[in-house]
């Protein structure tokens, strides 16, 4: 089977720079280099991540299969609940140890937008 060179265009991109994919490219992605997701989940839609490793959706057939419990042996971290404050350094520092090349995956509403827990004039 082997790899493939998915994207050789990324190399070119500032780290810096905030990147959104086709679902079809993560999903190619996933299959050529067998990512291996940190499971960090905080609220309810952990449990919803925590099913996709069940036999029902079959996470393996994406080669994402493992899931690992260190930051240090995986690639991809999968946030899926609400941030605050006190736990983004944590959550940076858990990033920082993650090998490259690495990447992040906000699940749910509240790990994209706060979902219900956020309202004006909460941080400010």
């Amino acid at each position: 089977m082997g790899t493939q060179d998915v994207s050789p265009s990324l190399d070119t991109v500032p780290s810096s720079f905030v990147q959104f994919a086709v679902a079809d490219k993560v999903i190619d992605l996933c299959r050529a280099n067998s990512l291996w997701p940190l499971t960090f989940g905080i609220a309810c839609c952990a449990i919803e991540m925590m099913c996709t490793g069940a036999a029902r959706f079959d996470l393996s057939r994406f080669g994402a299969e493992v899931f690992r419990p260190s930051p240090r042996q995986s690639d991809l971290m999968i946030v899926a609940g609400t941030i605050s404050n006190k736990m983004a350094p944590g959550i940076k520092t858990l990033y920082d140890q993650m090998p490259e090349p690495k990447w992040v995956i906000a699940l749910g509403n509240c790990a994209i937008s706060g979902g219900p827990f956020v309202y004006e004039g909460q941080y400010g």
